[in-house]
């Protein structure tokens, strides 16, 4: 199996480009704009993960951990 890298300092959209499981695992954290497509290709091809974060106010350690939950191996 390939190993899964999350690299934060991709935007959200190539990231979701990447792996598409990205979208859902967002969603449940509270990214609950990910699902909407024109939401995506816009905000999302300059919104990276901390950024939103920030905006949302979500701790990055939970993000951190959802994804390396899934199999992620999350760079910054």
């Amino acid at each position: 199996m390939n190993e899964k890298i999350l690299n934060m300092k991709k935007t959200v959209f190539e990231l979701v480009s990447e792996y598409p499981e990205v979208k859902d695992i967002l969603k449940n954290i509270g990214f609950e704009s990910i699902t909407n497509p024109v939401m995506l290709k816009t905000a999302g091809k300059v919104m990276t993960i901390p950024k939103g974060a920030k905006m949302k106010g979500i701790e990055l350690s939970t993000i951190v951990e959802k994804f390396s939950e899934k199999g992620f191996t999350v760079i910054h």
